[in-house]
């Protein structure tokens, strides 16, 4: 009997599916949205209809028996069930007077729209996904299953970490009950030590200074706030006000009921007005930044002490924090700190796969090599989609290079050319990893705003990252620890900063990725031939995309992106794309 496990991130936002085997094996896992070309996929199905049967025939067409687990319990909390009583929660009712106002930074109708639509994508979970197996496996028994939202995230955190026992933090803006769990992991087991209830919320306030700012939290803006943040200095005023309106204790964070409002209030003098450079909000941006730091290292702090364990897993949104992540370990006692490739809600399909395992099998051990989990999960761009492109293209210069696709591709970043990079298979979570990435020479400063301008289309503060062969990066960067998801900021050295004026943001910093031989052969390959042309182990890496898409799936995506822009050549797997001017006489 074939059994197979998918999990499904329900999340109104940033939906996945995760497949897993019976022995713990990630076979597949990608956020929704890359598939429908829809950035976070608002308000989506994690599981489109019309993808299902190309999923369930490639990675489980010999299931017996399939597993549907979601990121989510069914039951909910007693407030959500009251405000939908009331009609809160209907198009009519979202602004509907006379309902008390929740303690929290988010106004009432932004708190019930997302309720809302959670409690939506919970009645409709895996419908689409039973129909096609229902469909073209009739055969296959289905069964489902269903867990707490942060558990999710703790299980992603934990299983896909090298550790054996580990402090486990999960922080994000809301979940069942609250927006913080805590657990201590030991012998493949979560045991819960505190679950915050309320809506005292880092997220939430993380959301707001994203709004502050006058960017947009519902396409994930927060990243420019963190960009932003480096341009400014510390608002004593600002801090004050933000200190007055959330604050933690232990693992408790709560919000002042007396203060909140007033602070909200008197907020809005800072917050950047239409007419206003982005730049103005870089005090804010600081501040806000300044104050996640210390709340965050007080929450850790205090699981350490609570725990003893010198291993940290974080999950949850507020993981994504990568100028916070590189800091963990000299602000607190944690000596390890493991962030998944996906430690937002999109990593919750795995958690929830995982947990229906272990329902199944408690004695079953995840992970036994305690090695980090791939992040390279997701979908392919197969040669097929190549050859078709060599048999009708009309224009482009397609070389086939399969001995020498690196060391020639190597040539061309070093003459400063542009390249977009696409190889084998998709990475899971939010940043482009060296499978589906732009790239380019750290070495000249200009670069960094030839791609926001000619490829991202974004604003010029926000930064470019530096992948580092492992062997070299503590030779770049004060303090170096492994960053293999691209997960932590550290500080580069002053000494090399002139070297790689491309990857090194205005404070000095980079979020930097390790890249091991082991972990993505391919990859290091083409840094260490660029390497051996220019001195210089480090390739400027950001996401194969423009503003405000996701990373490109198909070939037809890649193909869209790289005619639509400044970029100057294409890769996918063994073939380099070049425009019609740069095609050979």
């Amino acid at each position: 009997m074939k059994k197979y496990y998918i999990g499904l991130s329900i999340t109104y936002h940033d939906p996945a599916l995760a497949i897993i085997d019976q022995s713990g094996q990630v076979v597949f896992a990608e956020a929704t949205e890359r598939y429908m070309q829809n950035k976070r996929a608002l308000n989506c199905p994690a599981d489109p209809l019309l993808y299902m049967k190309e999923l369930l025939t490639q990675y489980c067409a010999d299931a017996d028996e399939i597993v549907i687990a979601i990121n989510w319990k069914r039951k909910r909390p007693l407030y959500e069930n009251i405000i939908s009583a009331l009609g809160c929660l209907k198009a009519s009712g979202l602004t509907k007077v006379g309902i008390k106002k929740l303690r929290s930074p988010l106004k009432n109708y932004q708190l019930h729209h997302m309720i809302a639509s959670q409690r939506n994508n919970i009645a409709s979970a895996g419908l689409n996904l039973v129909r096609i197996i229902t469909e073209h496996y009739p055969n296959c028994i289905v069964s489902h299953a269903d867990f707490d939202h942060h558990l999710t995230h703790a299980a992603t955190a934990s299983y896909s970490s090298p550790y054996t026992e580990a402090a486990c933090a999960v922080i994000d803006s809301f979940g069942e009950k609250g927006s913080m769990a805590f657990y201590h992991f030991k012998n493949q087991k979560l045991t819960c030590l505190y679950e915050s209830k309320g809506t005292g919320s880092l997220g939430f306030y993380y959301m707001k200074i994203t709004e502050l700012c006058g960017f947009d939290w519902l396409k994930g803006e927060e990243w420019k706030v963190m960009g932003l943040a480096s341009y400014g200095k510390l608002n004593l005023k600002l801090y004050e006000l933000l200190k007055s309106t959330i604050s933690v204790q232990g693992f408790k964070c709560e919000h002042d009921s007396k203060k909140l409002f007033i602070s909200i209030e008197a907020l809005q003098e800072f917050n950047r007005k239409e007419n206003q450079s982005i730049e103005h909000a870089a005090d804010l941006a600081y501040t806000g930044q300044y104050f996640f730091t210390e709340l965050m290292t007080e929450l850790l702090q205090h699981l350490q002490k609570v725990t003893a364990s010198k291993n940290l897993a974080l999950g949850g949104g507020c993981a994504l924090n990568s100028a916070f992540n590189g800091m963990i370990k000299q602000r607190t006692n944690f000596e390890q700190v493991f962030i998944p490739s996906a430690p937002a809600d999109d990593g919750t399909a795995l958690g929830a796969a995982w947990l229906a395992l272990h329902n199944d099998k408690p004695a079953l051990s995840l992970n036994t090599e305690k090695q980090i989990l791939s992040p390279y999960l997701g979908s392919k761009i197969s040669n097929d989609a190549v050859a078709r492109l060599i048999k009708y293209n009309r224009s482009l210069d397609i070389q086939h290079l399969p001995n020498s696709i690196c060391s020639e591709t190597a040539k061309l970043l070093a003459e400063g050319e542009l390249v977009a990079w696409v190889q084998d298979r998709a990475e899971y979570g939010p940043r482009a990893l060296g499978n589906r990435s732009i790239l380019a020479d750290p070495r000249q400063a200009e670069i960094k705003d030839n791609i926001n301008q000619k490829i991202k289309f974004r604003e010029n503060f926000r930064p470019f990252a530096p992948s580092v062969l492992h062997q070299y990066a503590a030779d770049y960067f004060e303090g170096y620890h492994q960053s293999p998801y691209m997960d932590k900021t550290l500080k580069i050295r002053e000494s090399m900063q002139h070297k790689i004026p491309a990857v090194c943001h205005v404070d000095g910093t980079g979020r930097l990725q390790t890249v091991k031989q082991e972990w993505n052969p391919r990859f290091y390959n083409l840094i260490d031939s660029f390497y051996q042309l220019t001195h210089v182990p480090i390739l400027l890496n950001t996401s194969f995309n423009v503003m405000g898409k996701p990373l490109v799936h198909s070939l037809d995506d890649a193909i869209a992106v790289f005619l639509s822009t400044g970029l100057d050549a294409l890769v996918v797997n063994d073939y380099l794309i070049r425009k019609p001017e740069h095609a050979k006489v």
